[in-house]
């Protein structure tokens, strides 16, 4: 399952403070054996039931950076789209994401550097409405001009 908001590029003499774009996927088992071995990260924690089960999250969770890895996805995506340059992110992980969550992730714009082409978007991921990461990323957007 995966629902969004339409692909491209939101150029920065185009983007307003307050504009919003998200996407919705359901995490699968699939998505958290790929993430690990892609990261490597193979933490029992995310891919074995009997281990997870005996551990403060009382069974499987996905990693992380998974969850965050959609907040990526919105930002090279959707706003500003292609061509964005990741400056920065901060993350805090609120809550646990499990094999079947649908996650919502989301940027809001909430400040802009016109002359630097920098922009500030709150980021946060939610699973049935509950926060479950949340952050602040700074990009470098793209630009209609050519230097």
């Amino acid at each position: 399952m995966l629902d969004n908001m339409p692909r491209g590029t939101i150029c920065i003499e185009d983007i307003e403070i307050g504009m919003v774009r998200h996407l919705r996927k359901e995490v699968t088992d699939r998505d958290i054996e790929l993430f690990a071995e892609v990261s490597t990260d193979r933490n029992p924690v995310h891919l074995d039931e009997d281990y997870a089960q005996e551990t403060i999250f009382e069974g499987r969770i996905a990693h992380g950076m998974l969850t965050a890895g959609l907040v990526s996805a919105v930002i090279g995506e959707q706003l500003p789209g292609h061509g964005t340059i990741y400056m920065g992110q901060t993350l805090k992980f609120l809550a646990p994401v499990r094999p079947g969550d649908v996650v919502t992730a989301e940027v809001e714009v909430t400040a802009i550097d016109y002359g630097k082409r920098r922009v500030t978007l709150d980021c946060r991921c939610l699973v049935k409405d509950k926060p479950v990461l949340k952050g602040e990323a700074v990009v470098l957007a793209p630009t209609k001009k050519f230097d």
